[in-house]
């Protein structure tokens, strides 16, 4: 029996899995996307409300919203921190478009579930990003003084009468943003899975991809059945290196565990988190928690586990088996609180070389799009990504398909075993050394020096699984 992360337990009702339709025959449409996650139904929707007449089905090869996008951690962040990521990328004017995109995307997802009724608990709160030892104090000065040169900067230094919001006494420092939030990841894939069958999406679940052939008209083949289609989308994330192998070394899978704890509104309330901002630290792998409408604390951390071959194991579909270290930080940053931990789990990251997602038409079949990478970022950006792989799609000549992320160059990791053996190697040193910062200790000069690397072993920088 697999294993069901907290956030999808909570979404699906016995009705859901029972009323759960497959593809029964052979059909043809205009569209065909693979996967029923966030990228996928946002582009479908923004498919559909562009050009209602187009004919756009989705299959998903479990439930949708079972994958990645329905057990992250649910946080709504933005590519503000990731400025200098995107000038090098994307060029500054470019760069500061997708910044002020991200943000206002924020407020866009809370707008649209108001308006289609989606109850997620979506709230938009802003978000800290703290420094939970001495040594993390002014990581982000860097970013921020880029962000003010172009007036980009919506961040405010946190005082320490505020810092209470942030819940723990391991937090030092702060700094906010009010461009952010959180959701129920799994309740937002439905709703969104809702409004797409409304707007006339097909959606067949418990349909899996195998293959495709063709040129102009793709044959589509699943194990329920054959789709005849003018256009395709991969819109799978962790999963896209398994569908098109030319993708192998485009990512590198890596686990984000979190664990969650009893409902305890009280203590929640007293502890100061009685709102839905996410807390993320600054350490290179980093520890991000917040609450949930219903009064529990939620704590994950990147970077634990990494796919040799970007193999997308049952170690993804089981509960951590970093408990203890989970346990470590959430005494860390919990000590005194009382909160217990009830449930963990553990979802699969696409994490690019650049640490931005990317989008295109693949060189030898122009009519099959893809979209992936996010890199922990995923519930903001996955938004964004529909209207770009929408505006791909409808060939439209707009500010998506010119946004710098499409069509370009993918940087590749290296090949394994060199890939994961050096990832490991490199994340075993980021651990000794932010050990011993917390223990305010000097962490040892070969622990510092492979640390650097942690750019070009496993790119795992100051985004979480959200």
């Amino acid at each position: 029996m697999r294993y069901v992360p907290f956030w999808f337990d909570e979404a699906v009702t016995e009705a859901d899995e029972k009323s759960a339709s497959h593809l029964t025959h052979d059909i043809t449409t205009d569209v065909c996307i693979i996967g029923g996650g966030f990228t996928g139904l946002w582009t479908a929707i923004n498919l559909k409300l562009t050009k209602p007449e187009l004919d756009v089905v989705i299959i998903e090869k479990e439930l949708c919203g079972q994958g990645a996008s329905g057990r992250n951690g649910g946080a709504m962040l933005t590519w503000s921190t990731k400025f200098g990521s995107l000038i090098k990328q994307v060029g500054l004017e470019r760069a500061m478009k997708l910044v002020k995109a991200s943000e206002q995307a924020v407020h866009d997802i809370k707008a649209f579930t108001e308006k289609y009724g989606i109850d997620c608990d979506c709230r938009v709160d802003g978000t800290f990003y703290t420094a939970s030892n001495a040594l993390q104090k002014n990581a982000f000065k860097p970013v921020l003084d880029l962000l003010a040169t172009h007036q980009l900067n919506a961040w405010q230094s946190v005082t320490q009468d505020k810092l209470v919001m942030t819940g723990s006494k391991a937090n030092l420092s702060a700094i906010f943003s009010p461009h952010a939030g959180s959701v129920q990841p799994a309740k937002l894939v439905r709703g969104l899975f809702r409004v797409a069958k409304q707007l006339g999406v097909k959606i067949y679940e418990r349909t899996k991809y195998i293959h495709n052939q063709g040129d102009e008209t793709l044959n589509i083949k699943t194990d329920r059945g054959m789709i005849k289609a003018n256009k395709m989308v991969f819109a799978v994330n962790a999963w896209l290196p398994k569908l098109d192998p030319q993708f192998a070394r485009s990512v590198v899978l890596v686990s984000s565990d979190m664990v969650i704890s009893k409902a305890n509104p009280e203590t929640i309330k007293a502890m100061g988190l009685n709102h839905g901002a996410p807390i993320i630290d600054s350490r290179i792998f980093v520890n991000y928690y917040r609450t949930t409408t219903s009064g529990r604390l939620m704590l994950g951390k990147g970077g634990n586990y990494f796919s040799y071959a970007n193999h997308v194991s049952k170690r993804f579909d089981q509960p951590s088996r970093y408990l203890e270290m989970m346990k470590h930080y959430w005494q860390y940053f919990f000590n005194h609180s009382g909160l217990e931990i009830e449930r963990s789990w553990t979802g699969p990251s696409d994490r690019s070389v650049s640490g931005l997602p990317f989008f295109g038409q693949l060189k030898t079949q122009k009519n099959i799009y893809y979209g992936s990478g996010y890199s922990g970022n995923g519930v903001v950006q996955s938004y964004l990504g529909g209207n770009i792989l929408a505006s791909l799609i409808l060939n439209k000549a707009d500010e998506w398909r010119d946004c710098g992320l499409v069509n370009q160059p993918i940087a590749q990791f290296p090949v394994e075993p060199i890939r994961t053996l050096g990832a490991y190697m490199v994340r075993n040193a980021i651990r000794r050394k932010e050990y011993a910062e917390d223990l305010g200790k000097q962490a040892k000069l070969w622990d510092i020096y492979l640390s650097k690397y942690s750019g070009t072993a496993a790119k795992v920088d100051t985004s979480v699984n959200k």
